[in-house]
């Protein structure tokens, strides 16, 4: 059995991340070790991870691309999973992912959806249609591989390995989640599954500002991978790529796609990082 870290970068968390730290102590399957990033921290976040038995790392360098950049780099597991404080994983959570990554030796990462929480059920819905699966939808079909979710994915301590030196830990403004996603290369392999959901607060949409600097996040995440290599090269490189070594196994699984349309849509399944 493979050893499993959790990583959480929190910035002023206090509240929320106690709820998530709660969440992680009933899994079906423990993890490891949990690693809580602090980011610069004025409330009693990291008092709160420790009473919980997490590990605390400190990034002075604030944004959250630095701070889980460094909770990736400290964690011991050959498997990491990502939260952020306001994550609150299913009960099974890590047990699954040890699952899929068993089951699969050419897996590089497993990412899912979020379920929105603290808000009226048409902002939930809303936020769960337009602003989560829009992003899977869009950023997939741009990159030509499921993007990571940043509140929901495990990742292999190779594949983070493979990637590490190329991350833009350095910028602030910028989703880590999908920028490590830009990161990918062709022979390594994300797995999205819709049903693997956590609950994740509906804070985004608690103001436009708030959600205007995840828009322009997003923009800027884009335009600074787009200079490195083209967008539309880069897609059209993994598609190739993909038809070249199609394997049975989906990237996108759900009731309603099967591996076919996985493929066509998502360019298809390609070995791990190892």
């Amino acid at each position: 059995m493979a050893v499993i870290s959790v990583v959480i970068p929190a910035l002023n968390d206090s509240v929320m991340l106690e709820r998530c730290l709660a969440a992680l102590a009933v899994q079906s399957r423990p993890a490891d070790e949990v690693v809580v990033v602090d980011n610069g921290s004025t409330d009693d976040t990291a008092e709160v991870a420790r009473r919980a038995g997490a590990r605390v790392v400190v990034e002075p360098q604030r944004g959250i691309p630095a701070a889980t950049a460094a909770g990736f780099d400290a964690a011991r597991g050959a498997i990491i999973g990502r939260l952020d404080a306001d994550s609150v994983p299913a009960p099974d959570w890590i047990e699954e992912f040890e699952r899929r990554f068993e089951s699969d030796a050419g897996l590089s990462a497993v990412t899912g959806p979020g379920e929105f929480y603290g808000a009226n059920r048409l902002v939930r819905r809303a936020g769960e249609v337009l602003y989560i699966g829009g992003y899977f939808w869009s950023m997939g079909w741009l990159l030509g591989h499921p993007p990571l979710f940043g509140s929901n994915f495990a990742i292999r301590k190779s594949a983070w390995l493979h990637i590490r030196e190329t991350c833009h830990r350095d910028v602030r403004e910028l989703h880590d989640d999908l920028d490590f996603s830009f990161q990918f290369t062709v022979a390594m392999r994300i797995q999205y599954d819709k049903r693997l959901r956590v609950g994740v607060s509906s804070r985004p949409f608690s103001s436009l500002g708030g959600l205007g600097r995840r828009i322009y996040w997003a923009y800027t995440t884009i335009s600074t991978n787009a200079r490195e290599q083209s967008l539309l090269g880069r897609r059209a490189e993994r598609r190739k790529w993909a038809r070249a070594n199609a394997r049975t196994a989906p990237v996108f699984v759900g009731e309603e796609l099967g591996a076919e349309q996985a493929q066509d849509d998502f360019g298809g399944a390609g070995l791990g990082a190892e």
